[in-house]
């Protein structure tokens, strides 16, 4: 949805040239050096065929061995001298690039950051990753070659003419007449160009897309056997690039050779033209060779304008969607934002409703209530919203009408840093960050002390393990924590929240994916975290959530049931079948009699 979004936007060239130009202002001073060796390298190119005509002319007089000489050992400086001149644009330029690509990819990562989770809900990583690495990457190219290569082609080409027209106008005017044959079809092969290549960074995300995803499930999709499938799935998306890609090839191809038709037809012209001039007598045969010199001198930066078209192209396409991501709505802060200090963790939902789609409403006008220090339940059937409920509270996603307040406060009116700073969720699918326990353990609270980082994994019943290993808390866990068992994953997400020590605790089916043995030992460690915090908890295994002080029962429909663990048992309704089903191995439509309703509600 993102994406359709994306490619349908344009804009203006000013808008873009003016953009552009804006990232090399804090490169200024490499940018203006940069300049200055490109004119002094296309000055001293237009010298050579001036020195070369005035060597030829003195070889035809007598006693003129040692001026010869002489222009020849200044042909040599000159060319030492372009040498240094080259040097200093290839390192300083290639370097001037690369830091306005390192600022516009710290620019766009910043962007990403406030984005809406919506946002990377709809636009696969694949896409982003090509964005901020293959994009950048030509654009850093661009504002590297971009000015270079122009200011020394149009230096270039207005000397040669100039120079030219002193020799012979006639002749001149004739080849300066060719350029704008060029600069039509160039502008015109463009354009088709630029659509091709379009498509084509389209493609390579989406070839990205598919690598990140079957990276990332190799284990999976070796443990079923579908590395087949998995290679027939990147097999479509590669032939969709590469299809993608031959386009803007064949666009690219039919743009060279069509330049170099052009180019190589001024050859045509000059010959002819100089052929008439020296058969009138109106040419000497050492100007017209040095007008051969200038001709080819001339064609060079024409040709580099026409790479540049290319290099343009590629460059402008991915600046529009750069672009078009930095255009993308930030998530939205209060104008006024109300403090959310010394927090005691009453939590609200008044009327809210919430659709990730207009027409399928996930949550409707829901009352709730969780008061301070208590521990409250959401159980029920997949698809009821419970998840949904807790990305609510932290602002993960905007309400679509109603009110959710903290301590009175509506969460709206906070800004959601600080929001988030008073809330510490436990989810079931752990993400670690590649690098060592330490480091993953100190997320929870930047720059935190080895020492509080050891006492949190304590806490969390994880501080003799990571003891027993050689490096300790500087163990390396591999990427997203692949050396770590799933237990030991969830302790230092724990110990993160421990860290953290926040007045709200979420815990998103924190131990689902747990064995028993493990589940109960994380449990331990989860209810000391719960102590002295309103804590929420979502759960399918039923035993969890036993001792919480409210359990809310709900599903699709809204709210079915609510009360502690004795009072719904008591009740036979879809609480006591749902831990039926559990706990006493029964089908759900079996009835519990009333004696096991008791049972169940005072023994388990």
């Amino acid at each position: 949805m993102e994406e359709k979004k994306q490619k349908a936007a344009s804009f203006p060239l000013s808008f873009i040239l003016k953009k552009f130009v804006s990232y090399y202002k804090p490169h200024r001073k490499i940018f203006v050096l940069d300049m200055f060796w490109a004119i002094a390298v296309a000055l001293l190119d237009l010298l050579y065929p001036m020195i070369t005509r005035k060597v030829m002319r003195l070889v035809e007089l007598p006693d003129t061995l040692s001026v010869v000489l002489l222009l020849c050992g200044l042909l040599m400086l000159i060319y030492l001298t372009k040498a240094v001149l080259n040097y200093l644009i290839q390192y300083y330029g290639h370097v001037m690039g690369v830091k306005i690509q390192a600022d516009m990819r710290s620019e766009i990562f910043a962007k990403l950051q406030k984005l809406p989770f919506s946002y990377f809900d709809g636009t696969k990583t694949g896409q982003i990753m090509s964005r901020i690495i293959n994009d950048l990457m030509d654009i850093s190219e661009l504002a590297h070659h971009g000015p270079e290569d122009l200011l020394i082609s149009f230096l270039t080409i207005i000397g040669a003419f100039s120079f030219l027209a002193t020799i012979n106008w006639q002749i001149s005017l004739i080849l300066f007449l060719c350029i704008p044959v060029v600069v039509i079809f160039s502008a015109k092969r463009r354009l088709s160009m630029q659509r091709a290549f379009a498509e084509s960074r389209q493609q390579v995300g989406e070839v990205n897309a598919e690598l990140e995803n079957a990276i990332g499930g190799i284990r999976v999709s070796r443990a079923f056997g579908s590395e087949k499938s998995e290679t027939a799935r990147l097999e479509v998306a590669n032939r969709k690039f590469a299809k993608a890609r031959g386009l803007a090839y064949r666009a690219m191809a039919g743009f060279f050779s069509g330049n170099s038709l052009i180019l190589d037809g001024m050859n045509v012209v000059l010959l002819v033209s100089g052929g008439i001039f020296l058969s009138m007598g109106q040419l000497e045969v050492a100007d017209f060779l040095i007008y051969s010199m200038y001709v080819s001198l001339l064609l060079t930066p024409i040709r580099k304008l026409v790479n540049f078209a290319e290099m343009y192209t590629n460059a402008v396409t991915g600046f529009e969607r750069f672009l078009e991501l930095q255009q993308l709505d930030e998530e939205e802060q209060p104008a006024n934002p109300v403090p959310l200090a010394n927090v005691k963790g009453e939590i609200r939902f008044e009327k809210v409703s919430f659709a990730y789609e207009e027409d399928r409403p996930v949550i409707r006008d829901l009352d709730l209530e969780i008061r301070p220090g208590e521990r409250f339940a959401l159980v029920g059937p997949s698809g009821g919203g419970k998840t949904t409920l807790c990305h609510l509270i932290p602002r993960f996603y905007e309400i679509s009408s109603g009110k959710i307040t903290i301590d009175g406060v509506d969460i709206r009116d906070v800004e959601r840093s600080e929001l988030r700073r008073a809330i510490g969720i436990v989810q079931q699918e752990v993400f670690l960050f590649g690098g060592t326990i330490g480091e993953n353990i100190a997320y929870g609270k930047p720059g935190a002390t080895r020492e509080e980082i050891i006492e949190a994994a304590k806490s969390a019943r994880l501080d003799e393990f990571v003891q027993s290993l050689p490096d300790g808390y500087d163990t390396q866990i591999g990427e997203r924590g692949v050396k770590l068992s799933g237990g030991q994953k969830q302790r230092i997400s724990i110990a993160r929240v421990f860290l953290k020590n926040p007045p709200i605790l979420i815990l998103d089916e924190a131990t689902s994916a747990l064995d028993n043995f493990t589940e109960q030992a994380i449990w331990q460690a989860l209810d000391q975290l719960c102590k002295g915090r309103t804590t929420l908890v979502v759960a399918h295994r039923l035993s969890t959530v036993r001792n919480a002080n409210t359990i809310v029962v709900l599903d699709e429909n809204g709210i079915r049931e609510r009360g502690n663990h004795r009072s719904l048992m008591g009740q036979n309704g879809v609480y006591a079948a749902l831990y039926r089903t559990q706990f006493l191995g029964l089908e759900e439509d079996e009835t519990l009699s009333p004696e096991e309703a008791k049972m169940l509600g005072e023994n388990v």
